[in-house]
């Protein structure tokens, strides 16, 4: 192992750790995407093979079925304690928000149920700070009020591997395992590890998805990258942005910050 991802690896398999230990109960949520699965490793390495705590995908019946043939096999082959929990329907989203980002806040409000019927008071999410500008400016613990109402400009300082977990009834906290890690950093632990992956990330007649979301609001985006090494080597030199298949990051320019300010991961 390169001596960049053994570090990576050992922060955040103490993050996860340390989160389990000081706060219960507490999820994970797991999309099915590159970051979660590779952050799902993270905690099966971290916890010896097991997952002490339910994996759950928010979702809207809008995944891919690759997406959901994928989570199938892999719970089934590593006896996953897996949870699909429902979104509520786009006609309930706030309407004054642009079509791509109103169907995006269906997973805000999602999660937003979750915790209000199970009382969690950890969320572990798979967010890089690299992938949005926004996510730049947020911390491995991040407290939260019930509803997953985020100020950017009050976050608590994290000094010395020093985190809040500690958050009034009402409140939660979001774990953020990953967030020193880049795109290309993912990749190449990837590949290191031989970490299965859904297939959409590979290149077909010329085009593959970058991320994974729901199959109404992304899109793939040309590449003829047909395994990791040539998706390494293609990110090595491209200026696209990884969310340039999201509709929603397209629409205003404050929609995403709209969708983080209420909860979004």
């Amino acid at each position: 192992m390169s001596s960049n991802l053994a570090e990576l690896e050992a922060r955040s398999i103490y993050i996860i750790r340390e989160a389990y230990a000081r706060i219960d109960p507490m999820a994970m949520l797991w999309s099915i995407g590159k970051d979660s699965t590779a952050m799902l490793w993270l905690v099966r390495k971290a916890f010896f093979g097991r997952v002490p705590f339910p994996l759950v995908l928010l979702d809207t019946e809008q995944e891919m079925d690759e997406v959901y043939a994928f989570r199938d096999m892999l719970t089934e082959k590593w006896d996953l304690p897996v949870i699909s929990h429902l979104c509520p329907p786009e006609e309930d989203m706030d309407q004054t928000l642009p079509p791509a980002t109103r169907a995006a806040m269906r997973k805000t409000e999602g999660l937003k149920s979750l915790l209000a019927q199970e009382k969690y008071k950890g969320i572990v999410c798979g967010i890089r700070r690299d992938e949005q500008g926004l996510r730049a400016k947020e911390r491995v613990f991040s407290p939260r009020s019930l509803n997953g109402n985020w100020d950017f400009k009050d976050q608590p300082a994290e000094f010395w591997d020093q985190y809040k977990t500690e958050v009034p009834d009402d409140c939660h906290v979001r774990i953020h395992p990953i967030l020193h890690w880049t795109e290309l950093d993912i990749w190449r632990y990837m590949k290191q590890e031989d970490i299965p992956l859904c297939d959409l990330y590979f290149a077909k007649d010329g085009m593959r998805y970058r991320s994974l979301g729901e199959k109404n609001i992304t899109k793939p985006v040309p590449s003829n990258a047909a395994t990791i090494d040539e998706i390494i080597e293609e990110l090595e030199t491209t200026n696209t942005s990884e969310r340039d298949g999201r509709a929603m990051d397209k629409e205003t320019e404050d929609s995403f910050e709209k969708l983080r300010s209420q909860g979004y991961m």
